[in-house]
């Protein structure tokens, strides 16, 4: 049964890989609306110069919608009475910024009405938000139309968490034909960011159930985040790239291989041969591809599972459905 089950799951998942890719292109909206682009840069623009720690939420919400039912907006959905939306999951309740995503839809909606999809924007939102805080940029294929379902439920189970092994990260990005090079250079995107301290505690204080530390952390890194982070606290934040979690660059690789990444899942990195050979990679920051690699990455993962054509709809306003 659980065989079957796990077929069905990768049939599902390569049923997304595949539906409706064609059209997804750079320039979609070049005649409908020409605008779009400098619309909603200028929006991201005006909430991250207030706010700039808005642009890893901003990403990772991106990220999370593309994980979840392919890039299709659905974790932008509101729950209603019948139904717990993706929003609302655990992995999802500490996910901001949908107020840009709103303000950048509703100037849309003034300047071209009906044409411009959410799950686009939160696309290019997502490729500004990082562009702002001096990372790279990358062309965006538009044409993504947005979901109708959003169920809480998948997005628990689907979502990749911080505990995660190398296995375990290696499967869920490959259900969705992410390869183990765009898994590690993903990961990347930890380099801007908070997290709460439930996130990685258990490797402070309780890694196996015998009270014990990850050997895998370095000590005196151990040691800085207890004082940070006692056992049972579930509000305190601290950074994920110390000293640089609001500007995004390659220093996230530097802190993997001191053994100082946050979570379980960082430390994966280094069990693998071919993940451990890329981070060391990027060390030299002359001849770091990360930026490079990122941006293709994302263009890659920003193709998952995309509604096009006359699947799924233009939403009038991002968090219901029309």
């Amino acid at each position: 049964m659980a065989t079957l089950t796990f077929l069905s799951f990768l049939i599902l998942q390569l049923f997304l890989i595949t539906n409706n890719c064609e059209g997804v292109e750079v320039g979609f909206y070049k005649k409908t609306c020409p605008n779009v682009e400098a619309i909603v840069k200028e929006t991201t623009k005006h909430y991250i110069s207030i706010a700039p720690t808005l642009a890893a939420p901003l990403l990772r919400m991106h990220f999370h919608d593309c994980f979840v039912r392919g890039c299709d907006g659905s974790v932008l959905l509101n729950s209603t009475k019948g139904n717990k939306a993706e929003k609302d999951a655990i992995p999802n309740q500490s996910l901001r910024g949908f107020q840009v995503i709103d303000a950048a839809k509703s100037a849309l909606e003034k300047e071209c009405p009906g044409i411009v999809s959410c799950s686009d924007i939160l696309a290019l939102a997502a490729r500004d938000a990082v562009s702002l805080i001096n990372g790279p940029t990358w062309s965006v294929p538009l044409g993504r139309r947005d979901g109708r379902v959003s169920i809480l439920s998948e997005a628990s189970k689907n979502l990749p968490t911080p505990f995660d092994n190398f296995t375990t990260l290696k499967t869920t990005f490959g259900a969705l034909g992410l390869n183990v090079k765009d898994l590690v250079v993903l990961s990347g995107g930890h380099t801007i960011g908070m997290s709460h301290c439930f996130s990685f505690s258990s490797r402070l204080y309780n890694f196996t159930g015998k009270g014990d530390m990850d050997p895998n952390m370095d000590q005196n890194y151990i040691n800085h985040l207890k004082i940070k982070c006692k056992p049972g606290d579930v509000t305190t934040i601290v950074e994920m790239d110390p000293g640089s979690f609001k500007s995004f660059d390659a220093d996230y690789y530097t802190m993997i291989a001191k053994r100082r990444g946050l979570f379980a899942s960082d430390a994966a990195l280094l069990s693998n041969t071919q993940t451990k050979e890329y981070v060391l990679s990027q060390l030299n920051r002359h001849g770091s591809t990360f930026f490079e690699d990122f941006g293709e990455s994302m263009v890659k993962m920003g193709q998952i599972g995309v509604l096009t054509g006359n699947a799924g709809e233009i939403r009038k306003h991002c968090a219901f459905r029309n």
